[in-house]
């Protein structure tokens, strides 16, 4: 790996500015008045959903061995009749008519968040928590779903597949400090500290090709998430199943943007966003509110997006 100190081979976990017990990082950046601020903006008469379903044989990271999104029955009308429920006659059983299922995936399949232990370096997480410490047989003690509260905050959507005039951007499209400035420009916002910044490359038209949507993805550059971070981001998402360009440009780490805004930054990430909608209506601004599952250490959770315009007065 690289000597050189400016490589991706030299990089540490930040410390978190807001204490030794902090495990949501920039989320911190949210408060009662930030909130109240961006819910007094809204136009409540139109929304826009920024998730996909789930659904059986859905792109997801099978490639790494993770299982792929599955859904099965546990009680069927006629079958829970032919099982017998305990203590439930035959008549009143063929009477109510129960069904029930099971769903088994990887936390990172469908739209979905990173928490800040998804990714580090050399065993620690941001805010210099520990892998010896702080990780159990079965998940993380510290920065997982169940700590990441509801997101209520303003959005940005940068539409850089608009902005270069195409239905998607071209496999492997690094996104520039550069590009982003430019979108800015174009679109007409800036970007102001504690924003939900979407970035959109137009992969969402693919939807659902596990090879057309899934591979050689466009994407952030670390220097275009760093830009974005400094001009104030507090999440950063996008359409792709990463967020950053892939396959990596840099030989010392395959996965630059991830680690940045994790483990040095304490930005989460969004993956699989569905921006078409809001892209054709031209909304570049917008109150942001989801939730994820309060899924306790998990290193991602689904999460329900949904974008409300602010009003034009």
């Amino acid at each position: 790996m690289s000597d050189n100190p400016a490589s991706g081979a030299n990089r540490q976990v930040a410390t978190s500015p807001y204490g030794p017990e902090d495990e949501i990082g920039r989320l911190n950046l949210m408060s009662p008045e930030s909130r109240a601020a961006v819910i007094s903006r809204i136009d409540a008469t139109e929304m826009f959903d920024l998730s996909v379903d789930y659904f059986i044989g859905m792109p997801s990271w099978q490639l790494l061995g993770d299982p792929a999104y599955q859904i099965w029955m546990t009680h069927t009308p006629h079958g829970t009749v032919v099982d017998e429920l305990p203590g439930i006659s035959r008549e009143m059983t063929e009477y109510i008519s129960y069904s029930g299922d099971t769903v088994m995936m990887y936390t990172h399949t469908g739209t979905h968040i990173d928490t800040l232990n998804h990714y580090g370096y050399n065993g620690r997480i941001y805010n210099n928590f520990t892998e010896r410490e702080h990780l159990g047989t079965r998940h993380w003690r510290v920065a997982g779903a169940d700590k990441m509260p509801p997101i209520v905050a303003r959005g940005v959507l940068l539409d850089f597949a608009g902005l270069r005039g195409v239905d998607m951007l071209p496999d492997q499209y690094g996104i520039t400090p550069e590009d982003v400035d430019e979108c800015l420009a174009t679109q007409g916002v800036e970007i102001q500290l504690g924003d939900v910044v979407l970035s959109r490359t137009g992969r969402m038209r693919a939807w659902p090709d596990a090879t057309a949507w899934g591979e050689n993805p466009p994407g952030l550059t670390r220097a275009a998430a760093v830009h974005l971070v400094e001009k104030g981001a507090m999440i950063v998402g996008s359409d792709t199943v990463c967020v950053e360009q892939g396959p990596s440009t840099d030989p010392d780490n395959y996965t630059p943007v991830h680690t940045y805004l994790l483990a040095e930054a304490g930005a989460p990430l969004i993956e699989v966003l569905d921006l078409e909608a809001l892209a054709a209506a031209e909304v570049y601004e917008f109150g942001f509110f989801a939730a994820c599952l309060r899924l306790r250490g998990a290193t991602g959770a689904p999460l329900r997006p949904w974008a409300f315009p602010f009003r034009k007065d």
